[in-house]
């Protein structure tokens, strides 16, 4: 993570989240900073300004309200009203007129939100699922219910994990999502919720597992042997729910704050296949190489939430996915997130297409000239700035560009399409290596400073969140194969192949023969005239020969088709296209647990001092071994204390702040969880 303010500057800085910070100057101004450069003065009067200044912070800048009221010194329920009076009135209600004021408004809305919360109160679910009849949500009974079961304490290895739960339940609405899709396979997940917590790399690893244990900390009635997890697997996937399920999982987050929306980093993540089947190959980048499997493209907001993901067949479409991302989010973030991609995204069609549709983006340059950046002045990195405990310095100009591109389809006509891009120069300073990166940022206010930042973000010392999940938990996994016809069948024409090659070998070797020739000596006959069979003779005839061989082929390879279909060469064999029903399935608890423990690590971070041990505290926490009592009110889970004193402080509070969520199982127990000895 970048370092906020650098020592010795502007130390009465107070932070509020994401490299930003406020600086009071008197009673009536206040100073907005990002990484300690000033981005504006904000008068407290008019109070119009001063309230949408403030409306700004929370919405565009996504900032969380208590820091922004703690470092104002105004309270967080005005900065409520504010939000709510700005969307019902616009900026008009949030004048003080003798006709409308404030206050009365203020009043109205605690009435309108008291009757809102009667209402949720009397729904079953708070979150308004895409079903598409009200028979659809699934329904079970009482006695299959989670946790259902009264006993006295009992011990459970895997008691830390109901960390996760409680977080789940109380921020995620965890069972009515796979309640209200799944009926009583809701099961399943909770067994994948112990694989993906716990690491288990398979199905079949679960007979390791310890059933009794496991059974008391995930709330079921009986543990599932491999054969009924795969019954109740195959019963979950045969309703192909992944998709509605997925989409109101990642809207839901949307809608409630869970996840960021100010930048949204896009990458793709193998997922290799090593079995029988001819399947499109994707591309390891470790090993610089093609193999056969699948892309998942990930969306993760600025703190590494996963905030959506797509598994694409072979190498997949960055592109198209980037370009087209809006369109799935547009009902929900109001606010086109600036979208940071890497190097595979770079193109002229495709910079146009975004700059045409007003898309934002922030990526790094592709094909840039080392030696002119070595040679650029230092004074023009004017802008120093910290990420990763490193030094940079930056600057920007532009970057111009002329694309053409069909206005329509039915019409083929083409249209010019000249725009520009704002180019921002990097030098890192520690390893003194420079580089460049291209933004577009329409309608967003994104200084130099924060479009290195995006691009230094996950491409810096921490690589990505991909690298961090799968070390953690069983991320490539793939839980049971199914095939089907890929539509994809066409594959790079091997005749064109072939005659590329061709004409590269005979290119380069007639290179050699002009080299040979020009050294060669000529060989004359008595009257002076060059022999037949002299050595620059026989090359000049080489040399033509090849050269009619290249115009032939050349003219050969623009008459062949670029991609042809498989069957054309062997009408036995097709590409397969793996079912990705099970991979979503068990990707959407993985997304669910990886987001649970970024929002937990958030809580457990003002009880710890030592910030770099934050993540290791974590999964102590949550590999801890502890005893499970459920009664007819609660279910209260004691987990064993940590030996050092700060990790147990930092437990214990960490657990009053999880049990204070007041998280209740669907049949309405309350889940509490705290730190102690064996009550055995």
């Amino acid at each position: 993570m970048s370092t906020l303010f650098p020592a010795g500057k502007n130390t009465d800085l107070i932070p509020i989240g994401n490299g930003f910070g406020l600086k009071k100057i008197s009673d009536d101004r206040v100073e907005f900073y990002h990484f300690d450069q000033l981005q504006k003065v904000v008068p407290r009067k008019p109070q119009i300004d001063f309230r949408l200044f403030v409306i700004d912070l929370a919405r565009s800048y996504a900032l969380k309200k208590n820091k922004i009221a703690e470092a104002l010194d105004i309270s967080r329920q005005s900065i409520d009203n504010w939000l709510d009076i700005y969307h019902q009135y616009g900026v008009s209600g949030l004048e003080n007129s003798p006709r409308t004021p404030t206050g009365n408004k203020a009043r109205a809305l605690e009435l309108q939100r008291k009757e809102e919360r009667g209402k949720l109160e009397r729904q079953e679910f708070h979150f308004n699922f895409s079903f598409e009849q009200e028979g659809d949500k699934k329904q079970i009974d009482p006695e299959e219910a989670p946790f259902q079961r009264e006993h006295p304490w009992q011990k459970s290895r895997y008691a830390g994990i109901f960390v996760h739960q409680v977080t789940l339940m109380s921020t995620w609405q965890w069972f009515k999502f796979t309640i209200g899709y799944f009926g009583e396979r809701y099961k399943l997940f909770q067994v994948f919720l112990l694989m993906v917590c716990r690491n288990i790399g398979s199905v079949e690893q679960t007979k390791h597992i310890r059933k009794d244990e496991a059974r008391v900390i995930l709330g079921l009635l009986q543990f599932p042997g491999k054969d009924k997890l795969w019954e109740w697997f195959y019963q979950a996937t045969g309703e192909c729910l992944s998709p509605r399920l997925l989409k109101d999982f990642f809207r839901f987050q949307i809608l409630r704050g869970i996840v960021n929306l100010w930048f949204w980093f896009i990458d793709g993540h193998r997922l290799g296949y090593t079995g029988k089947r001819k399947v499109h190959h994707t591309y390891n980048t470790q090993r610089q190489m093609p193999e056969p499997g699948r892309t998942n493209m990930v969306v993760c907001d600025v703190q590494g939430n996963v905030v959506d993901f797509e598994i694409q067949e072979g190498k997949g479409d960055l592109k198209s996915f980037v370009v087209n991302l809006d369109d799935r989010w547009e009902g929900e973030t109001g606010k086109k997130p600036v979208k940071v991609f890497d190097r595979e995204g770079d193109g002229n069609s495709f910079f146009s297409s975004m700059v045409r549709k007003e898309n934002p983006f922030v990526t790094w340059e592709k094909h840039s000239d080392s030696k002119k950046l070595d040679a650029m002045p230092a004074k023009l990195f004017s802008i120093s700035f910290e990420v990763n405990e490193k030094e940079y310095g930056v600057f920007e100009d532009e970057k111009k560009y002329t694309c053409e591109y069909e206005a329509g389809e039915s019409t083929g006509e083409k249209q010019v399409h000249r725009f520009s891009l704002r180019r921002i120069y990097l030098w890192n300073k520690s390893s003194d290596k420079r580089t460049s990166g291209l933004a577009y940022t329409p309608h967003t206010e994104l200084s130099t400073q924060d479009c290195a930042f995006a691009i230094l973000n996950r491409w810096g010392a921490s690589e990505n969140t991909f690298k961090h999940i799968q070390t953690r938990h069983p991320y490539n996994y793939q839980p049971g194969y199914l095939f089907h016809e890929s539509d994809n069948q066409s594959i790079a024409n091997p005749l064109l192949k072939e005659k590329q090659k061709l004409i590269k070998r005979l290119k380069t070797e007639t290179n050699k023969l002009y080299k040979q020739m020009g050294t060669a000596k000529e060989g004359l006959t008595k009257e002076g005239t060059p022999r037949q069979n002299s050595i620059k003779e026989r090359l000049k005839t080489q040399i033509g020969e090849n050269e009619l061989m290249i115009k032939k082929l050349l003219q050969e390879v623009k008459s062949l088709p670029e991609r042809i279909e498989l069957s054309s060469l062997n009408g036995n064999k097709s590409f397969k296209v793996i079912d990705n029903e099970g991979k979503n399935l068990f990707d959407f608890v993985t997304s669910a647990a990886w987001n649970s423990r970024k929002q937990v690590i958030e809580w457990l971070r003002p009880y710890y001092p030592n910030k770099n041990e934050i993540v290791d505290l974590f999964y102590a926490i949550t590999q801890c071994q502890g005893w499970v009592k459920t009664t007819h009110a609660s279910v209260t889970v004691r987990i064993e204390p940590l030996q050092q004193a700060s990790r147990r402080a930092a437990q214990e509070q960490l657990c009053r702040k999880l049990t204070s969520l007041g998280a209740q199982t669907p049949t309405g127990k309350f889940m509490i969880i705290e730190v102690g000895d064996s009550p055995i």
